[in-house]
């Protein structure tokens, strides 16, 4: 293990220029969707709650047909539902819809990895290898998920990357922007962050060896495990 020290975000907080009425400084519609992306993501707006397309005006400072924008693609990515009488609200995912979803993962990750563990020098895997090790032991336990999740964030972006494969980074995008909460809440059930770790290792272990069946094997086996916890702990966690 090397001496170097690994710094790492753990927050990051959306920064909004205010303009007033859509001018110049005022955010776009693609900044205010990825800042409701990361709300959402992080559960900052439950499941359910509504998005008040005034307040929403008035805190971007931009005109409410540009928040109407705004919910139309999030509606079109699957994050909010648009209710007659009632406007825009976060939607719920169902137990079976997310059993769904975590199907596709594997075998889209799993092909990613592969695909990166042949296109990437090997030594592309070296900071994860690192990371993988004491820091993110540090991280469990001092029970600091939010540092443990940014790392294998990090992971993750470096695998897309790398597997140089724009139609499954586009699914994927959408799969985990779906999945976010339910990851965030997987990794603090009881056991689950020390087996997530062990078997993070195995992959980051196999990228680094550059065999790459075996790292999608391992890839596929720990969202098999995430989805098994899932199935366990369900009514404590959707």
């Amino acid at each position: 293990m090397s001496g170097r020290v690994v710094t790492l975000k753990t927050k990051t907080k959306a920064r909004v220029r205010k303009g007033g009425g859509g001018g110049a400084g005022a955010p776009s519609v693609p900044d205010i969707v990825q800042i409701l992306r990361e709300r959402i993501a992080r559960q900052d707006v439950a499941p359910g709650a509504k998005l008040g397309e005034q307040e929403l005006a008035e805190e971007f400072a931009v005109p409410r047909t540009r928040i109407r924008e705004v919910f139309g693609v999030l509606e079109s990515r699957g994050l909010i539902d648009r209710i007659p009488n009632r406007g825009a609200v976060v939607s719920r995912l169902e137990l079976d819809h997310v059993f769904h979803l975590y199907d596709v993962r594997q075998v889209l990750e799993g092909l990613c990895v592969r695909l990166a563990t042949e296109n990437a020098p090997p030594e592309t895997w070296d900071e994860f290898v690192e990371l993988f090790g004491a820091p993110m032991d540090e991280f469990v336990k001092a029970r600091d998920f939010d540092a443990f999740i940014v790392v294998y964030e990090r992971f993750r972006s470096r695998i897309i990357e790398w597997a140089r494969n724009p139609v499954a980074a586009r699914m994927l995008d959408s799969i985990y922007e779906k999945t976010n909460v339910i990851i965030r809440r997987i990794v603090i059930l009881p056991g689950r962050a020390v087996e997530g770790l062990s078997e993070h290792r195995a992959v980051v272990a196999a990228m680094r060896a550059g065999d790459g069946e075996t790292a999608e094997r391992l890839k596929r086996t720990n969202l098999q495990n995430a989805k098994e916890t899932l199935r366990r702990f369900q009514k404590y966690v959707l």
